[in-house]
């Protein structure tokens, strides 16, 4: 695909190569086919961490997990209805928040450093959608917005310390008949912690999906959360 960028968008891609070898890579679920601003080298990135013992110090943000993939899958096989927000949190490079601009729901996307969302609007341009919107958000002091239909987060319980911040978050951005999907990787212990916490407030539905990832099977666990009424 060529890539068209906005002049303001090109020179974020500029600066983004200057600390990090990236490219634009094909991305593709179901009908819809994106290109995403990745790191292409992330080993020197991670330097040696585990994601599921260094969370403290784990830059989630720089890879394409496949709990975001198996969240992507997922929005891709929904239709919005007309004027549908979603909201993804802890977006990192945003390919299921993408795919849902794709598919037609009002995006935004949101981390809490200024250069994650600096790959993500490339991405976002680089695929013309050009509708997204991108917010900073510290769920320790979230800023105030509208209220969303859904909201979307794939690897995003990996501390503790985060639990209650993100049920405020929630209740403080989700429509009282909206929707939340998580997306998190069987290994991630801390979320069977997290949903006892939640299902004081919501009803839970789980679902667990296999994902082929460099030779080895992945099990995601999904999980659907609607404010009890």
């Amino acid at each position: 695909m060529s890539h068209d960028l906005p002049e303001k968008t090109a020179k974020i891609l500029s600066k983004i190569r200057r600390k990090y070898k990236v490219s634009l890579d094909p991305f593709k679920v179901r009908d819809i086919s994106l290109d995403i601003l990745q790191v292409n080298d992330i080993e020197p990135l991670l330097a040696g961490k585990d994601p599921f013992k260094d969370v403290a110090s784990f830059p989630f943000w720089a890879r394409l997990w496949e709990a975001s993939i198996i969240l992507a899958d997922s929005i891709a096989s929904t239709t919005p209805v007309e004027n549908q927000t979603l909201l993804e949190l802890g977006a990192g490079l945003g390919a299921p928040g993408l795919v849902a601009a794709a598919k037609g729901y009002k995006v935004t996307l949101s981390d809490y450093e200024t250069h994650i969302l600096d790959f993500q609007k490339v991405s976002a341009h680089a695929n013309n959608l050009n509708d997204i919107s991108f917010k900073i958000i510290d769920w320790k002091k979230p800023p105030k917005m509208a209220r969303f239909d859904t909201i979307i987060g794939a690897e995003i319980l990996f501390r503790d310390e985060f639990f209650q911040p993100l049920l405020n978050v929630f209740s403080q951005y989700l429509k009282p008949d909206g929707t939340i999907f998580l997306a998190h990787d069987v290994r991630r212990k801390s979320l069977a912690r997290f949903l006892s916490l939640a299902e004081q407030d919501f009803t839970i539905a789980t679902q667990s999906r296999k994902l082929k990832f460099d030779d080895e099977e992945r099990t995601i666990i999904l999980n659907r959360l609607q404010p009890r009424t």
